[in-house]
């Protein structure tokens, strides 16, 4: 629970403008989840937090690299992590999420605890093929296309000649013609 507060930011007493927060994010942060695919990396968020009246608009710029294992190979690779994101938090009478990226909360809310917030934009850089940079992806996926192209057109020319050898087809194509 501890780890945890260590990404809570303090709303409350805010005045309105613009803050900046930076939070390290190791190890210890992915302990907090239970995710077989994030266990271990280094990144470091840059937070700035734009307060007003009525809304907080908050900006993310993560980087580094998270350790990943290769879809393949099954060893262990660093993926590198960079990306931007936005949320905004509303002000309002009870808390729900109106969109992905909008948010209502209570006006008496003290606290914004941003540590999910992070794990799920950092879970969406995930790459659902997840291959070590030794795997030139570019080079598989032509090589794949090209196999089943190359297969299903063998099968369509395989298909014709049986069509011509069989005498029955022939006449039931004159019959046609």
């Amino acid at each position: 629970m501890k780890a945890r507060r260590e990404f809570d930011i303090h709303i409350y007493k805010l005045s309105n403008g613009e803050h900046n927060y930076q939070f390290d994010i190791s190890d210890s942060f992915f302990e907090l989840f239970e995710n077989e695919i994030l266990s271990k990396g280094k990144l470091n968020a840059n937070i700035s937090l734009q307060k007003s009246d009525s809304m907080i608009q908050m900006g993310f710029q993560v980087e580094g690299a998270v350790e990943l294992t290769c879809d393949r190979s099954l060893d262990l690779f660093d993926h590198p992590i960079s990306f931007e994101s936005r949320m905004i938090f509303k002000y309002g009478d009870e808390e729900q999420e109106l969109s992905e990226d909008v948010m209502v909360i209570l006006k008496d809310t003290q606290t914004i605890n941003i540590a999910d917030l992070l794990f799920e934009f950092i879970g969406l850089e995930i790459p659902m093929k997840k291959l070590h940079p030794r795997f030139d992806q570019e080079e598989e996926s032509e090589d794949d296309f090209l196999m089943i192209y190359s297969s299903s057109e063998e099968e369509s020319d395989e298909q014709e000649e049986e069509q011509d050898v069989d005498p029955r087809w022939a006449a039931l194509k004159k019959l046609k013609e």
